[in-house]
Protein backbone atom coordinates (compact mmCIF):
# COMPACT_ATOMS: atom_id res chain seq x y z
CA UNK A 1 0.00 0.00 0.00
CA UNK A 2 1.28 3.36 -0.42
CA UNK A 3 1.76 5.97 1.68
CA UNK A 4 -0.78 9.20 1.49
CA UNK A 5 2.37 11.43 2.71
CA UNK A 6 5.03 9.84 0.23
CA UNK A 7 2.62 10.53 -2.76
CA UNK A 8 2.43 13.92 -1.43
CA UNK A 9 6.12 14.51 -0.55
CA UNK A 10 6.54 13.15 -4.72
CA UNK A 11 4.37 15.68 -6.22
CA UNK A 12 5.50 18.48 -4.24
CA UNK A 13 9.15 17.54 -5.52
CA UNK A 14 8.67 18.07 -8.79
CA UNK A 15 7.35 21.37 -8.55
CA UNK A 16 10.72 22.46 -7.44
CA UNK A 17 12.93 19.98 -8.07
CA UNK A 18 14.87 19.08 -11.37
CA UNK A 19 12.91 19.78 -14.53
CA UNK A 20 10.78 21.46 -13.47
CA UNK A 21 10.48 23.36 -16.51
CA UNK A 22 8.46 20.39 -17.85
CA UNK A 23 5.97 21.89 -15.81
CA UNK A 24 5.06 24.52 -17.94
CA UNK A 25 6.56 22.94 -21.65
CA UNK A 26 4.52 19.40 -21.63
CA UNK A 27 0.93 21.67 -21.28
CA UNK A 28 1.89 23.99 -23.79
CA UNK A 29 2.86 21.71 -26.55
CA UNK A 30 -0.84 19.34 -25.22
CA UNK A 31 -2.34 22.93 -25.55
CA UNK A 32 -0.91 23.38 -29.04
CA UNK A 33 -2.12 19.97 -30.41
CA UNK A 34 -5.57 20.67 -28.52
CA UNK A 35 -5.76 24.15 -30.68
CA UNK A 36 -4.72 22.37 -33.99
CA UNK A 37 -7.17 19.18 -33.02
CA UNK A 38 -10.17 21.74 -32.39
CA UNK A 39 -9.11 24.03 -35.34
CA UNK A 40 -9.58 21.19 -37.36
CA UNK A 41 -13.05 19.61 -35.61
CA UNK A 42 -14.26 23.17 -36.64
CA UNK A 43 -13.18 22.69 -40.60
CA UNK A 44 -15.26 18.98 -40.41
CA UNK A 45 -18.17 19.82 -38.46
CA UNK A 46 -17.29 17.76 -35.97
CA UNK A 47 -18.72 18.40 -32.54
CA UNK A 48 -16.78 19.78 -29.41
CA UNK A 49 -14.45 16.74 -28.49
CA UNK A 50 -14.91 16.01 -24.45
CA UNK A 51 -18.87 16.43 -24.73
CA UNK A 52 -18.82 14.41 -27.71
CA UNK A 53 -16.99 11.88 -25.94
CA UNK A 54 -19.63 11.87 -23.22
CA UNK A 55 -23.15 12.10 -25.42
CA UNK A 56 -22.02 10.25 -28.49
CA UNK A 57 -21.52 6.59 -27.75
CA UNK A 58 -21.46 6.07 -31.72
CA UNK A 59 -18.72 7.85 -32.35
CA UNK A 60 -16.89 7.48 -29.38
CA UNK A 61 -14.13 4.78 -30.41
CA UNK A 62 -13.33 7.68 -33.39
CA UNK A 63 -13.00 10.02 -30.86
CA UNK A 64 -10.82 8.51 -28.63
CA UNK A 65 -8.99 7.36 -31.81
CA UNK A 66 -8.33 10.79 -32.38
CA UNK A 67 -7.55 12.02 -29.47
CA UNK A 68 -4.92 9.31 -28.65
CA UNK A 69 -3.15 10.66 -32.12
CA UNK A 70 -3.20 14.01 -31.16
CA UNK A 71 -2.13 14.07 -27.49
CA UNK A 72 -0.42 10.32 -27.12
CA UNK A 73 3.17 10.99 -27.86
CA UNK A 74 3.03 13.90 -25.35
CA UNK A 75 1.23 12.37 -22.35
CA UNK A 76 3.93 9.59 -22.92
CA UNK A 77 6.86 11.91 -22.87
CA UNK A 78 5.18 13.64 -19.31
CA UNK A 79 5.39 9.93 -18.42
CA UNK A 80 8.95 9.22 -18.97
CA UNK A 81 10.30 12.37 -18.07
CA UNK A 82 8.66 11.96 -14.93
CA UNK A 83 10.57 8.56 -14.15
CA UNK A 84 13.42 10.07 -15.27
CA UNK A 85 12.78 12.51 -12.62
CA UNK A 86 12.07 10.30 -10.43
CA UNK A 87 15.76 8.33 -10.82
CA UNK A 88 17.60 11.33 -10.90
CA UNK A 89 15.59 12.79 -7.45
CA UNK A 90 15.30 9.98 -5.56
CA UNK A 91 17.48 7.42 -7.18
CA UNK A 92 14.85 4.78 -7.93
CA UNK A 93 11.96 4.09 -9.56
CA UNK A 94 8.84 4.79 -7.55
CA UNK A 95 5.88 2.94 -9.27
CA UNK A 96 2.85 4.55 -7.05
CA UNK A 97 1.31 6.19 -9.82
CA UNK A 98 3.11 9.91 -9.99
CA UNK A 99 4.33 9.08 -13.69
CA UNK A 100 1.04 8.41 -14.93
CA UNK A 101 -0.75 10.96 -12.61
CA UNK A 102 1.85 13.64 -13.84
CA UNK A 103 0.71 12.13 -17.13
CA UNK A 104 -2.87 13.17 -17.09
CA UNK A 105 -2.42 16.08 -15.17
CA UNK A 106 0.72 17.45 -17.65
CA UNK A 107 -0.94 16.55 -20.89
CA UNK A 108 -4.72 15.12 -20.61
CA UNK A 109 -6.13 17.63 -19.21
CA UNK A 110 -4.81 20.52 -20.95
CA UNK A 111 -6.10 18.90 -23.96
CA UNK A 112 -9.61 17.94 -22.98
CA UNK A 113 -10.46 21.32 -21.28
CA UNK A 114 -9.52 23.37 -24.81
CA UNK A 115 -10.08 21.14 -27.56
CA UNK A 116 -13.67 21.34 -27.46
CA UNK A 117 -13.82 25.67 -26.74
CA UNK A 118 -11.45 26.22 -29.56
CA UNK A 119 -13.94 23.93 -32.17
CA UNK A 120 -17.12 26.14 -30.81
CA UNK A 121 -14.76 29.44 -31.23
CA UNK A 122 -13.38 28.48 -34.86
CA UNK A 123 -16.87 27.44 -36.36
CA UNK A 124 -18.16 30.03 -38.52
CA UNK A 125 -20.48 32.97 -37.26
CA UNK A 126 -18.65 31.97 -33.41
CA UNK A 127 -19.32 34.51 -30.64
CA UNK A 128 -16.28 36.11 -29.89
Amino acid sequence: MVDPMELVDGLMARLSGPMHLRLILQPLMALFFAYRDGRRDARESRPPYFWGLLTGPEHRREMLRSGWKGIGNVFVLAVVLDLIFQYVEFHQFRLHGGALLAGVALALIPYLLIRGPVNRLSQPGAKR
